[in-house]
């Protein structure tokens, strides 16, 4: 006689795993890096290599020395890897990711009780441990689009000689003359924003594979529109609003693209384990990330803040859900007496 177990309700049935989410999301994040390494050269390959096996071996060293099952074949500490490296200078040294991962992994993630419990995002966390401690290497080692496909042309002594600023350290450094001196403008410089052809980070340079990625995953019910959607939205209309010379007289589109917004709104905000998980709670904690980047961007100290601003709101994804409970369908406690 065959003996059958049953929990206790809910019953949940679905092809869906864990890992499979995780190395889908994995195989979304691959176009962005080909284009990268097209861009910026095979430094970034070695980059993103040395960041994604630093959090690998990190991961299986945390969950042995804390006895934990090593789950290194799901997937997540590769994406963790691979977002880390998105979100540096393609110029910095290989030995920063490394420094990335055990911020990232062991201390973000493990030691807050493992995979499902960590409060900040890893990969954010340790980027923000980077700029932190390297402030000189995270701000200046950008590098400006190969003018052809010498991909091996930055590597080695070459990198320091042709650094150049990100358009968003062009806007808050020297105006809007400058960066449409060094950039352009109009329809071209939309296009080739949106394309990838701008210096940044790793993982930031094309809007087109980032937002197409991020359909995928939302054709897949991995992601909702939700997050995206209120964070892309928030930043442009609060740019369009503040970040021209007067009132509503910025440039939204611009504001949008020349950053790491889209990368933040698809793959960073949208992580499982530290964004609200009702409906109305994600809508204000993307409302919060739009807010506090342009803020960041605005009036702080870098050009860029969507990363700060993932993080702070990170920590309120936890009140945001208790702010905003759905309703309760069971009768009260005495039959509402």
């Amino acid at each position: 006689m065959r003996e059958w177990k049953v929990s206790i309700s809910p019953h949940v049935k679905s092809h869906e795993s864990v890992e499979k989410i995780m190395w889908t999301v994995v195989a979304c994040l691959i176009p962005p890096l080909l284009l990268s390494v097209f861009v910026f050269g095979i430094q970034v390959l070695l980059i993103t290599a040395v960041s994604v096996a630093s959090c690998v071996a990190v991961e299986a060293a945390s969950q042995k020395m804390l006895g934990r099952r090593v789950t290194v074949r799901d997937g997540s500490a590769v994406i963790t890897g691979m977002l880390l490296a998105f979100v540096i200078p393609p110029g910095v040294s290989p030995l920063l990711p490394v420094l990335g991962a055990v911020m990232a992994i062991y201390i973000g993630k493990h030691v807050l009780g493992g995979i499902g419990y960590n409060i900040f995002n890893p990969a954010l966390l340790g980027r923000a441990f980077l700029l932190a401690t390297f402030p000189v290497a995270m701000t200046s080692a950008w590098l400006p689009p190969l003018k052809d496909i010498a991909v091996f042309s930055y590597l080695g002594e070459g990198i320091n000689a042709v650094s150049t600023a990100t358009p968003l350290a062009v806007i808050k450094e020297q105006g809007m003359a400058a960066f449409t001196e060094m950039f352009g403008s109009g329809a071209s410089l939309y296009s080739s924003f949106f394309l990838g052809w701008r210096p940044g980070c790793i993982g930031e340079t094309s809007g087109f594979l980032i937002v197409l990625g991020g359909l995928y995953l939302m054709y897949r019910k991995y992601i909702t529109w939700h997050i995206p959607v209120s964070v892309i939205g928030t930043v442009a209309l609060l740019s369009w609003i503040f970040a021209g010379d007067t009132y509503f007289t910025g440039d939204p589109l611009l504001a949008v693209l020349s950053g790491g917004v889209l990368l933040g709104a698809f793959y960073m905000a949208n992580d499982y384990v530290t964004c609200p998980s009702n409906k109305i709670s994600q809508l204000v904690y993307g409302v919060g990330i739009g807010a506090l980047t342009v803020m960041i961007r605005l009036k702080g100290g870098y050009p860029e803040g969507i990363c700060y601003a993932i993080l702070l709101m990170n920590a309120m994804s936890p009140v945001l859900d208790g702010w905003f409970k759905p309703r309760r369908f069971a009768p009260p406690v005495g039959g509402g007496r």
